[in-house]
């Protein structure tokens, strides 16, 4: 009699739950503002811009995604790069100051647009702004009660009432994305997931040129927040398209992916998002953890790769022929193998079973993103080498080649640095870790060492140090 009562109760509960979930449905406004000028899509200004540099040397950080370990790891890397140099025109300078690409996923985008808005100043306060907080305590319910029960089934535990306007106070000071275009060098990408066309959303020029709204007025935090939208937790950010308020074409590229049989399903599927965010088929775009389609954050240059028209895209031609050193590094803050029950019959159960999906679906992708980075990278170097050879003596000297210019002389130093080439019981405990919104410091400082450490023994770090004749 007892076993039946309790699986009534049990089963009332649940149905209640579900009928109280259905009418109350959790979500976020959308803020993003349409473009104020009909022809605002068609302003080339309105496109991505190219990189920044305008040395011999292309430097790009790809953060991955964990939580505050993920941001306190990436912290570490950028305070271990500062200890190096390059040489310049105008002498040696920090390798810091040097970086052109920023990208950040979850985690690791709170990083990276924190380092994409302050530079180098973010070295003073990242720490005790950010990684020292207890921001789930602070900003986020995440408490098992069954009110939150009721909002995660009805789309999300926090909206934006919660994370991103915690860090538009406490970190971002309202900063909005034209911030980040006021300055030459980084260019920032903060990367999240279209969990409807199941494909990376890049918070740049291309996706909000084609929805006719406009990037500049975007908060950062808000963008931030998407990428580290994890799914139950978080209700996704929601972006509104305002196709047919402007004059915005698709560009060509995206034309052709989208009818070429040949097309590579990465840029396809990007295209084809895109498509559907400019031809009013899809009105709203949600966004979730951009871990969930690319916790490396290589995307974004692997698609401006894939979509070029040029040998030198997306360089000018003028940058392409100076280039001589190329590095690009991944900081992986992943988590590592958890759990025990790989080595009993029962299991995994209850939390370990959802992790251990999501642990698996992420690294399947980062494994899949980053083979296809190397392969379009060296696929690139290739390229420019056969254009620069290409060259007559008119285009060599148009395009600022240097004296006794060798067009071969073209290196690209492609690596990933993580807990796993620390080894032993360093490498255990770091894997450890939470990968949640809340570290003790004791837990911080020793991540920020590992990002620090993982850099100054990385022999690619440092055969692309010595390839520059510093």
């Amino acid at each position: 009699m007892w076993r039946s009562v309790r699986g009534l109760r049990a089963g009332s509960l649940t149905t209640a739950l579900v009928l109280l979930a259905a009418g109350c449905s959790v979500h976020n406004i959308p803020i993003n503002e349409p473009v104020n000028q009909q022809n605002a899509g068609l302003m080339p200004e309105q496109q991505e811009p190219t990189a920044s540099y305008a040395d011999e040397f292309l430097i790009m950080l790809a953060f991955s995604g964990g939580g505050t370990r993920a941001a306190a790891y990436s912290f570490g890397v950028l305070r271990g790069l500062d200890r190096y140099e390059v040489p310049t025109a105008e002498g040696p300078r920090p390798l810091l100051d040097r970086i052109d690409f920023v990208s950040g996923v979850s985690g690791g985008s709170i990083t990276a647009a924190y380092f994409g808005l302050k530079q180098r100043g973010a070295l003073s306060d990242f720490r005790e702004r950010f990684l020292l907080k207890n921001v789930e305590s602070d900003a986020l319910s995440t408490s098992l009660t069954p009110a939150n029960l009721v909002r995660g089934l009805s789309g999300g535990v926090n909206d934006a009432t919660h994370l991103p306007r915690w860090l538009n106070q406490n970190l971002f000071d309202g900063a909005t994305f034209s911030a980040f275009r006021a300055r030459q060098r980084p260019r920032v990408w903060i990367n999240a997931a279209d969990i409807y066309n199941r494909t990376p959303f890049v918070f740049g020029r291309t996706a909000f040129s084609v929805m006719c709204s406009d990037l500049n007025s975007y908060p950062i935090a808000d963008a931030v927040a998407a990428s580290a939208a994890v799914p139950i937790a978080f209700a996704p950010i929601v972006i509104e398209s305002y196709a047919g308020k402007c004059n915005a074409q698709l560009p060509d590229w995206a034309v052709r992916a989208r009818t070429n049989p040949n097309t590579p399903p990465l840029l396809k599927s990007f295209a084809n998002a895109l498509a559907s965010y400019h031809d009013g088929s899809m009105r709203y775009v949600k966004l979730l953890d951009g871990g969930l389609v690319d916790n490396f954050g290589l995307s974004g240059f692997t698609i401006a790769r894939l979509s070029a028209t040029a040998a030198y895209e997306p360089l000018t031609p003028h940058q392409a022929v100076k280039l001589r050193r190329a590095l690009f590094l991944v900081a992986d803050a992943g988590r590592g193998v958890s759990g025990n029950w790989a080595n009993t019959l029962e299991g995994p159960k209850g939390a370990d079973l959802v992790s251990a999906a999501a642990d698996t679906a992420i690294d399947a992708s980062v494994r899949a993103s980053y083979t296809a980075f190397e392969q379009t990278m060296e696929e690139w170097r290739q390229q420019l080498v056969r254009w620069r050879c290409g060259l007559s003596a008119d285009q060599r000297k148009h395009y600022g080649a240097p004296a006794r210019w060798n067009c071969r002389d073209v290196r690209f130093f492609i690596g990933r640095i993580g807990f796993d080439q620390l080894g032993g019981q360093r490498e255990d405990y770091l894997n450890k870790v939470k990968t949640t919104l809340q570290l003790p410091q004791d837990q911080v400082d020793e991540v920020i060492k590992a990002g620090e450490d993982t850099v100054a023994n990385n022999d690619l770090i440092r055969r692309f140090l010595n390839s520059t004749g510093r």
